[in-house]
């Protein structure tokens, strides 16, 4: 069994140092990192060589679990990427160790505690979607203009030939949010029928 190990720190100003002390103390004779970069992005250059070397029965090996990365989904997925070839995976510090079955079956309840997560968001998500439509509230994004501002500054544009940036700034938004809330605004009130004179 051939241990790969990784490292991680999230600022430029950390020190690897322990970490590596730790891996190779492990029996690591290959040791890839990531410096200064997040957690949350599982796709870091360290980690990807590191994944990349491993191949049936050799293991991965990590100082703690959010070396690795902070998402539990993410962690899970990646340690059964792993397993899906033949390899397994260690964190030293929670002694998660996938190639016994005691490793395996905590890991297993990390991932049954995740997918439990998934589904109490996705559930109050759409218990706070109906919600709100059933008191008739807009569902998703808040217009950064109303109607009646989209209209003066139409006016603005079109009639009193005002530059669209200066325009937008008035109203702080981008040039181009503003000329998309324009091209709404027209289509909008051309669809709209129109009203007979009154006799």
């Amino acid at each position: 069994m051939k241990l790969v190990g990784y490292a991680r720190v999230s600022t430029v100003d950390q020190n690897l140092d322990m970490q590596i002390a730790a891996l190779k103390a492990a029996g690591c004779k290959e040791i890839f990192t990531d410096h200064g970069l997040s957690g949350a992005d599982f796709q870091r250059p360290g980690l990807r060589r590191a994944l990349r070397q491993i191949k049936r029965d050799d293991m991965l090996v990590v100082w703690r679990l959010d070396r690795l990365g902070r998402s539990l989904v993410d962690l899970i997925q990646t340690v059964n990427g792993l397993s899906k070839r033949g390899g397994d995976f260690r964190s030293l510090t929670e002694s998660i160790d996938t190639s016994s079955s005691g490793g395996r079956l905590v890991f297993h309840m990390m991932a049954a505690m995740a997918e439990f997560e998934r589904a109490i968001i996705s559930e109050r998500t759409k218990a706070g979607m109906e919600a709100a439509r059933a008191r008739g509230s807009r569902i998703g994004r808040r217009r950064s203009m109303t109607s009646e501002q989209t209209e003066a500054a139409r006016i603005a544009i079109e009639i009193d030939c005002e530059p669209v940036t200066k325009v937008a700034a008035t109203y702080g938004v981008h040039p181009k949010t503003l000329s998309r809330l324009l091209r709404d605004h027209v289509k909008s009130t051309r669809s709209q029928p129109a009203t007979s004179p009154m006799q």
